[in-house]
């Protein structure tokens, strides 16, 4: 991507290979992974949004993003470059934040602390813990949760 200055689109410090979290038990899948050092407060990558059409039904399909504050949420977004490869985490232990601007239709990534080049890039996805496609995904990334408040 380019690092022109009226890009509206840059995951130049981005790339994609098979995500460190894939395995014979959660499935082969890929992840965003940081191409060179990132401190932290930079920016990591920009995009664009593209709503789908109205009657998306979102809560089905785990590759498209919440575009709204609104809940139940009724607009949803396919993101450009890399954005669509981060994977989740526990809120709080994320290396990135993504910064929605909705009435823009677009999007920055900024890094929460300083990231390795090669490190895997997670951000914690706002809709986790409601939509019906990240069910089973919410209970494996909180299931250390149960498992602290049974030790107490």
């Amino acid at each position: 991507m380019s690092n022109h200055a009226e890009t509206k689109i840059d995951c130049s410090k981005v790339y994609v290979k098979q995500s460190s979290f894939s395995n014979e038990t959660t499935g082969m899948f890929d992840g965003a992974f940081a191409t060179v050092p990132i401190k932290e407060g930079d920016l990591v990558e920009k995009g664009v949004m593209r709503r789908l059409p109205e009657g998306f039904d979102g809560n089905t399909c785990p590759y498209i993003f919440t575009w709204s504050t609104e809940r139940p949420n009724k607009t949803w977004g396919m993101g450009s470059g890399c954005a669509p490869f981060y994977n989740t985490c526990k809120e709080g232990t994320a290396n990135t934040r993504m910064v929605r601007f909705f009435d823009e239709d677009r999007f920055e990534i900024y890094a929460t602390c300083d990231i390795d080049a090669d490190e895997e890039l997670l951000h914690t996805y706002i809709s986790l813990k409601w939509r019906t496609c990240f069910q089973e995904l919410n209970e494996i990334v909180h299931a250390d949760d149960s498992e602290h408040k049974s030790e107490d």
